[in-house]
């Protein structure tokens, strides 16, 4: 496929949705949707690619997109600076090729994934905490999604946030590269690499693993599910 014809919708701009917004622009897709709704502070400096010193304060999707025209100048990229919400979200996931989550908690990645197996779009998700990384792959009516994996977001405070527990910063570039090359993949018509199996990446001992993904009985999300649009 053509990546110029294809468009990516990639929520959240930080440490995990810059790298893999540098990467789908240099693989050349030709219409990306940054959605996020933070502003640029100085503790995003260490993991977050697009942004500098000269950012700060800055809302983030403008800045991304700022940052990403001044590499590739026919590039379109459409800001959006809100939160992904209910609201809305089906209409923005139907409007492109591919979904890739790069947010930073669990309501939105749930979000994420029940909107995109919705309308049948292949959704790349991805999460970093301390120094575990993992990325799947969920192709609607073929493969398990999110709540095929976990059922549920995790109660509030069982699971620390980012802020709290923090988080190696090379690690989320790494993360959210491979986020950006799997949404190439996609857009090529090729198979995922991670389609309906979690790559967990261990980086205080250097071990990965793939845990596979199947499409859970009785799964609400995969029930109502479309088949995906690449395949």
């Amino acid at each position: 496929m053509e990546l110029a014809r294809q468009s990516a919708l990639i929520i959240g701009a930080g440490g995990l949705g810059g790298p893999a917004l540098l990467v789908l622009a240099a693989g050349g897709v030709g219409r990306l949707v940054v959605i996020d709704d933070d502003a640029v502070e100085t503790s995003n400096l260490n993991r977050q690619p697009l942004f500098g010193e000269d950012d700060l304060g800055q809302r983030k999707a403008g800045a991304a997109a700022a940052r990403l025209l001044a590499l590739h100048p026919g590039l379109q990229v459409d800001r959006i600076d809100r939160r992904f919400e209910a609201s809305g979200a089906e209409a923005l996931v139907r409007s492109v090729d591919v979904v890739v989550d790069g947010s930073d908690n669990f309501a939105t990645k749930f979000l994420a994934s029940d909107v995109a197996t919705r309308c049948g779009k292949p959704l790349v998700h991805g999460g970093v905490l301390r120094t575990t990384a993992q990325v799947l792959t969920v192709m609607p009516g073929l493969t398990g999604c999110l709540r095929c994996l976990f059922e549920a977001p995790p109660a509030p405070g069982q699971v620390p946030s980012t802020a709290e527990a923090g988080i190696v910063g090379a690690l989320a570039g790494t993360a959210g590269a491979l986020m950006g090359a799997e949404a190439l993949r996609l857009l090529r018509g090729e198979r995922g690499a991670y389609a309906g199996r979690m790559l967990v990446y261990e980086a205080r001992s250097g071990r990965s693993r793939l845990v596979l993904v199947r499409r859970r009985s009785g799964c609400p999300a995969c029930a109502a599910a479309q088949p995906a649009a690449v395949s």
